[in-house]
């Protein structure tokens, strides 16, 4: 430094001391400049003051000389300390310089700049608070400085200030705010603590409402709950546990709009489960509010309901954000946006309107603040229905969604047809194949779930509407197709007035799905239609299966799925009332029902006979068994006689065994069964109906005493007419096409290197 300099009013000892490389001889001259400053605030000589403070820091803190800017500092401090009160008028020249050297490379200048920073903020007190940004920025990059002493320092004056800031009622926090969002993202660990110490300082001062400003930094503090430090996190958590506390307390002025997708967005392991707990909240004390969000807050939820017990907290947090999510969407969500407006609050009072948030994580900027309370509320919210849906088809779709996880999707798109199913019918098309793709899961409760999907779906007055469907009919995706393994239906099932447009492509695709999987068909194909016979109405099931059957070009098949519902048809407890409607034949319906399922079920001479049985329609059932002869028996074939007789000795046919009693009205029954068992070989099943059939009365013992003349009133007389004679044609039709195939297939297998 020049010494021949004029330094005045510093004297040239003064300005030597300063200069020195002692801190003893420093320190002496920062007493010479306390006293002189002291004279000339006593003298309210304020421009000597600037003047004396100038050359501190501009010749001194300022300087190249390392010891120089030490003498600089101490020199600042000093003159602080002597203007007491008043150093308020000269803060911003006495603090510029020492943040300045909070940048110096040597760690003894950077403890120095704190040293004197930290006596200039004691004697001014709250006079530094209109400096505060510029004294937490200097803090915040000293707080991750390396040396021991320096970071020791820092605390010392970050103490100081948090001390001042809450004593006070002068603080500027919208200025603050922009500044601590910036900082915020830091990911240095100390500028992390240092960080989340001042946000809970401001949030437990009572003047100063940060609750306001909470979405401008709550992402930054979700990515501190995520750092490797388990104290930092410790840290954070307690934040964020006061601010969830305050937001209980005060609902109404909490901007949960622009938080709600903060929280989507934050779903690693570390956060999961406070993001899922402040979720949970959100949903709980908004309502209505977030369900703009909703498709975001599914993704971040939906995942989570697969969580094992290791997640168990997680995994119930995020189930009640999901049921109470779904207890939002009402009915009214199916109005159109004109009726829904028309609906709302009267003009004039004062309720704000709420924008649509974007559901792909971008939040929206807007000042939005809505009372919970508020029922208006509730016309301002529009439900994006589209978002929810593609996130809940893309769950569907992902082969690695979890069971309960693939649940809970099943149970929203039930919920959503339910609450919205004019809205929901236009996304039909687009999930029906998902649905009927997941028939094949794993799970039988995935299974449970997705039939009633489907069932509400064919069974919905919403789908009254659309009458051919939006699908192409040429379509053989196994979506909406109206084709069967080559077969083309046209028509409406006639059974199914009840039922919409989607019900009858749900049983041709299920019969499609059928017959492409047959491992699906043997392993849950009796379950999913007992489930659909108790989900709609039986006679709808089987009578539509079997117009869509006596279609089929795929004879195999559907002689295998005749089979399939004939023994659902005869063992099924649901199908209980459907087998009291066909016993009798009484009514009309019953007969056209009977006569539909017939033309199908001679697709399997067996199930046929079977059908006849439980109809009583035993005469007819002689007559196909006299027909027995001309057809192909096969292996097969007599393992489904054999099935037949065990089924006559079950319960379900309780009253054709009584029938055997009554020999005179009777005679085409035991008639038909000794068919049957002239058909099998001498089996356990030949011995079973042997048996049966020698317990058959004599008919002379069995003449009553009392009227042996009375004649017995034939109860099928005031049946309905049917043509039998037709359905044996039709059942000669149908065995000669079977025959025809298997001559086919064995040519085939006799010339496998002919080419058709």
């Amino acid at each position: 430094m020049n010494t021949e300099k004029d330094f005045s009013p510093l004297t040239p000892n003064i300005v030597r001391a300063l200069n020195d490389k002692l801190y003893e001889k420093r320190k002496v001259a920062a007493l010479e400049i306390e006293k002189l400053v002291r004279e000339f605030v006593a003298q309210n000589s304020s421009a000597q003051i600037r003047h004396v403070i100038q050359i501190l820091a501009t010749e001194f803190a300022l300087s190249q000389h390392p010891h120089s800017r030490k003498g600089g500092l101490i020199g600042l401090a000093a003159c602080s300390i002597a203007l007491g009160k008043d150093s308020g008028l000269y803060l911003k020249e006495l603090i510029d310089p020492v943040l300045t050297c909070f940048n110096d490379s040597d760690s003894r200048l950077r403890y120095y700049a704190c040293e004197a920073l930290y006596n200039i903020v004691k004697v001014a007190r709250g006079a530094v608070l209109p400096h505060f940004n510029v004294l937490f920025d200097g803090l915040s990059k000293l707080a991750a400085d390396p040396d021991p002493n320096v970071k020791s320092g820092s605390e010392l004056l970050d103490r100081l200030l948090k001390d001042i800031v809450t004593e006070s009622n002068k603080f500027d926090l919208v200025a603050f705010v922009p500044l601590l969002r910036e900082r915020i993202y830091s990911n240095n660990q100390y500028a992390r603590q240092f960080i989340i110490s001042w946000i809970h300082v401001l949030e437990s001062v009572p003047d100063i409402n940060l609750l306001d400003y909470l979405p401008e930094f709550l992402d930054g503090l979700f990515q501190i709950l995520g750092d490797s430090s388990k104290e930092i996190r410790r840290m954070c958590e307690v934040v964020l546990g006061e601010f969830l506390k305050e937001i209980k307390k005060n609902p109404s002025s909490v901007k949960f709009a622009e938080m709600a997708n903060i929280l989507v967005i934050h779903s690693n392991d570390l956060i999961q489960l406070t993001s899922m707990t402040w979720m949970r909240e959100f949903i709980q004390l908004a309502g209505r509010v977030v369900l703009p969000y909703s498709s975001g807050i599914l993704t971040a939820v939906l995942p989570c309901l697969s969580y094992d017990d290791r997640k168990k907290n997680t995994k119930e947090a995020a189930s009640a954000c999901n049921h109470s999510l779904m207890k939002l969407v009402t009915p009214e969500d199916d109005e159109d946006d004109e009726e829904s407006q028309t609906k709302s609050s009267p003009p004039g009072d004062g309720t704000p309107s709420k924008k649509e948030g974007d559901l792909n994580g971008k939040i929206s900027t807007g000042s939005l603040i809505y009372s919970v309370l508020c029922s208006s509320d509730r016309s301002a919210v529009t439900l994006d229905l589209d978002g929810i849906v593609q996130v809940l088809d893309r769950h569907l779709h992902d082969s690695s969604t979890g069971m309960m996880t693939r649940i809970a999707v099943l149970k929203w798109l039930y919920h959503l047809y339910i609450k919205t199913p004019r809205k929901m019918f236009k996304h039909t098309d687009s999930l029906f194949p998902m649905l009927l793709k997941t028939l094949s899961d794993e799970s039988d409760e995935v299974i449970l779930k997705d039939l009633e999907v489907l069932a509400e779906i064919a069974s919905s007055p919403a789908g009254q509407t659309d009458t051919s469907g939006s699908c192409d009919s040429s379509d053989t995706s196994g979506g909406c197709s109206f084709y069967l393994t080559g077969s083309k239906v046209t028509d409406l099932s006639p059974s199914t007035p009840s039922m919409n447009s989607y019900f009858y492509k749900f049983m041709i695709n299920l019969l499609k799905r059928f017959s492409l999987e047959r491992k699906l068909l043997e392993m849950r194909g009796a379950f999913i239609i007992r489930q659909l016979c108790l989900l709609l109405h039986a006679e709808n099931i089987f009578h539509s299966m079997a117009d869509i059957l006596l279609k089929e070009e795929d004879l195999k098949f559907a002689s295998t799925m005749v089979q399939t519902l004939n023994t659902i048809l005869l063992t099924s407890a649901e199908l209980f009332q459907l087998r009291n409607q066909l016993k009798d034949l009484r009514t009309q319906e019953s007969c056209a029902l009977f006569c539909c399922l017939y033309r199908s079920w001679c697709h399997n001479p067996v199930a046929t006979v079977s059908l006849c049985f439980l109809t009583q329609n035993y005469r007819h059932a002689y007559d196909l068994i006299q027909k027995f002869g001309d057809l192909e028996v096969t292996v097969d074939f007599l393992m489904e006689v054999d099935k037949l007789v065990q089924l006559i000795e079950s319960p379900i046919f309780t009253y054709l065994r009584l029938q055997l009693l009554d020999v005179e009205h009777n005679p085409y029954l035991i008639k038909a069964l000794y068919g049957l068992l002239m058909l099998l070989p001498q089996s356990q099943a030949f011995q079973l109906l042997s048996h049966r059939l020698s317990c058959v009365p004599n008919p002379a013992l069995m003449r009553t005493v009392e009227d042996p003349k009375a004649p017995v009133k034939d109860k099928r007389l005031a049946q309905p007419y049917i043509d039998y004679s037709e359905l044996l044609q039709h059942f000669d039709r149908v065995q000669s096409k079977h025959l025809e195939v298997r001559h086919q297939r064995a040519g085939r297998s006799e010339h496998p290197d002919r080419k058709l």
